[in-house]
């Protein structure tokens, strides 16, 4: 799969310096985790599950999480599990179906000509990994892995365990992204201990943990919170002080960090705003897009934008996406601006004796020391998300992206 691969190859030509790599199943943690982007969840009640993956895929969206927890009621939870192995089962068989040779590489996220996104499952308990790796039998070769909610040092040893025994019955290694959302790492008396525990247990399964992602809406929902479309998650000060201590703990780039993603922006449609819209007019008038600067506005989409750059700043990688709409914001943000890749390369280029030269821009200095893990990160999202062309924004990213 690739990123933006709806493009043509006129359009991918004229928006990219350095397009994106293609990538899939095999091509490493590491790369995958920077990868994901956006996340897309979805319900695995939803009635046309299968055909809204391809449908999905088509689009952009190269990882799709189907969710069993909190967003099945607990009366539907059986049928939901039917409907996600009937799914599954129905894409895998499209896909072997649509060429006999994918029998041993469907799990590289192919289907026919067609390329599947990364797939995994939120479960709702350890047990239920073990359903629904038996229940899918040759069609868990579609399945990335598991995403594991409410995980803690304590609930974390069974969920890996469970994927221990789900490795053996599938015959391959499912991956991991564990769900920080628990009070025992919320709050203040308990936090330390958590993060310390948690980071020894990930650390010890390394191997398959994927990314670390937050839960923001179950942490809000421990003080009886919610943020309004003109807030950010960085507003809300207990859950910004959390992600500043995950990051801490988790994120570091020492190479014993892990990628933690950004948590879910829960708005989409159009809202009350009482402040001011977030996105500055001029760049849209620039790039003669203002018409799509209001239709950004008028649904919030600027706050998620805000907050994306806000998740950057702070060492979050990619977002939880719980509608189609933010995929290609969380995208098109993710690209590597021309100036960037330059001053990696410079940075990069200086060499393990340090020293600093000024910007090719002429704006800013590339000191080798600091800013040599930055440059790593950098290039390595260029790989998967590519370079935009000179003078391209994150307007015409985005304009190339979102249908009219």
């Amino acid at each position: 799969m690739r990123h933006f691969g709806y493009l043509s190859a006129a359009e991918t030509a004229a928006l990219f310096e350095v397009p994106p790599e293609e990538f899939d199943r095999a091509s490493g943690t590491e790369l995958l985790s920077v990868a994901l982007g956006a996340t897309l969840y979805m319900p695995a009640d939803r009635p046309a599950l299968a055909a809204d993956i391809v449908k999905q895929a088509a689009a952009g969206v190269t990882s799709v999480t189907v969710c069993l927890e909190d967003s099945i009621p607990d009366a539907g939870l059986p049928a939901a599990v039917d409907n996600l192995v009937d799914a599954l089962t129905a894409v895998h068989h499209d896909a072997v179906h649509d060429d006999p040779v994918l029998h041993n590489t469907a799990h590289e996220g192919v289907a026919g000509d067609r390329a599947l996104p990364l797939l995994f499952v939120r479960v709702r308990a350890p047990d239920q990994i073990a359903e629904v790796v038996g229940r899918l039998g040759p069609a868990v070769a579609v399945l990335a892995g598991f995403v594991l909610p409410k995980f803690t040092a304590t609930s974390g040893t069974a969920y890996l365990h469970a994927l221990d025994l789900a490795d053996r019955a599938a015959g391959t290694e499912l991956l991991a992204m564990p769900v920080i959302e628990s009070g025992a790492i919320l709050y203040a008396e308990t936090r330390v201990d958590e993060l310390t525990r948690l980071r020894a247990l990930l650390h010890r399964d390394r191997r398959r943990i994927l990314a670390v992602r937050l839960g923001a809406t179950d942490l809000c929902a421990l003080f009886g919170l919610r943020r309004s479309p003109d807030l950010s998650i960085y507003d809300v000060k207990v859950i910004s002080s959390l992600i500043a201590d995950v990051v801490n703990v988790l994120g570091r780039a020492d190479d014993t960090g892990f990628t933690v993603t950004g948590p879910v922006w829960e708005h989409y449609g159009a809202a009350e705003r009482i402040l001011k819209p977030l996105l500055r007019q001029s760049p849209f008038d620039a790039h003669g897009e203002r018409e799509l600067r209001g239709r950004l506005v008028s649904r919030a989409i600027d706050g998620l934008i805000r907050e994306v750059q806000l998740d950057a700043a702070n060492g979050l990688r990619g977002k939880t996406c719980i509608h189609p709409s933010h995929v290609a914001v969380v995208n098109a943000l993710s690209v590597v601006s021309a100036e960037d890749h330059r001053d990696a390369g410079d940075v990069l280029s200086i060499g393990e004796g340090g020293g600093v030269r000024a910007s090719g821009h002429r704006n800013k200095m590339n000191e080798a020391r600091p800013h040599t893990a930055w440059a790593r990160r950098t290039m390595l999202r260029s790989r998967v998300f590519g370079v935009a062309a000179e003078n391209v924004s994150f307007v015409d990213l985005l304009a190339a992206s979102l249908p009219r």
